[in-house]
């Protein structure tokens, strides 16, 4: 049975989303991927939406929505996106915290820079399998 890998974002709409699309991109042969928030938005981020379109050809927006904690399987591997506020108690310890600024209302390419971030992050993940 694969081990569950949850990302935490405050509103699961941006760098958790893009962590969900990304791992099961790259890693769904070794894990089950998810992505949560503390709340929730009505849609994901459309620059992510594009930007990973453009770059991986995943249409997030098929797949994925906003969800919290409770909408999501109890996982085996919690990780923070980086709330840089107080980040919630989940019900678990935080296996990892990535402390991504959210590029949100930014540039594409600092948005690149994040997105990149991210696949390098989700790549390391493979020492829990």
């Amino acid at each position: 049975m694969k081990k569950k890998i949850a990302f935490v974002c405050v509103h699961n709409s941006c760098r958790s989303q893009i962590a969900e699309a990304l791992g099961k991109k790259l890693l769904s042969q070794y894990f089950d991927f998810y992505s949560c928030g503390t709340q929730i938005k009505p849609q994901i981020n459309q620059d992510a939406v594009r930007l990973i379109k453009d770059i991986y050809n995943i249409d997030m927006e098929k797949t994925q929505y906003s969800k919290l904690m409770t909408d999501i399987p109890t996982p085996d591997i919690v990780i923070s996106m980086g709330c840089h506020v107080t980040c919630p108690y989940i019900g678990k310890d935080f296996d990892e915290n990535w402390g991504l600024e959210d590029p949100t209302g930014k540039t594409d390419d600092e948005f690149v820079k994040v997105i990149l971030k991210i696949e390098e992050k989700v790549k390391e993940l493979e020492k829990y399998k």
